[in-house]
């Protein structure tokens, strides 16, 4: 799959090469080059330095050919505009957006838009390991040890 990550933060970083090693073509755009260092000397994707929402940016990025993106800045607003250029405009057939607010996930999800909020699975998995004696919950603690 040709894959293109807006943001290179922890999540993009390490989804970037996650994918990478996984043998797709992965493309990662993000505002400031600096934050490209966190994918280590071994990434054998591309990296892109310019806004994720600019639309010039995300041609040079190979959006017209993708097959998916993900919108995983440190910013909800940012994010939500990439996932509608990418859909509205491109025509990308797979866009997962990051909302960080647990609100605002609801409206953005309300407008179609596929989203994932890290605060709620956070949650909902400490939820989960507190109110039940599951081996995920076991799991959980043998790896902080």
């Amino acid at each position: 799959m040709y894959i293109i990550i807006a943001g290179c933060r922890k999540v993009g970083s390490n989804l970037a090469r996650t994918l990478a090693e996984e043998g797709h073509d992965v493309v990662v755009v993000d505002s400031d080059e600096k934050d490209f260092e966190l994918l280590g000397s071994g990434f054998n994707g591309m990296t892109l330095a310019g806004m994720p929402i600019d639309e010039d940016v995300l041609r040079s990025a190979g959006i017209e050919k993708a097959d998916a993106l993900a919108a995983v800045t440190d910013d909800d607003n940012m994010n939500v505009m990439i996932s509608q250029v990418a859909r509205g405009i491109f025509h990308v057939p797979n866009v997962v957006t990051r909302i960080y607010d647990p609100e605002r996930e609801k409206v953005f999800r309300s407008m179609g838009l596929r989203t994932l909020c890290p605060t709620m699975l956070a949650v909902e998995r400490i939820g989960a390991m507190l109110t039940s004696g599951s081996d995920a919950a076991d799991g959980a603690r043998e790896a902080s040890s």
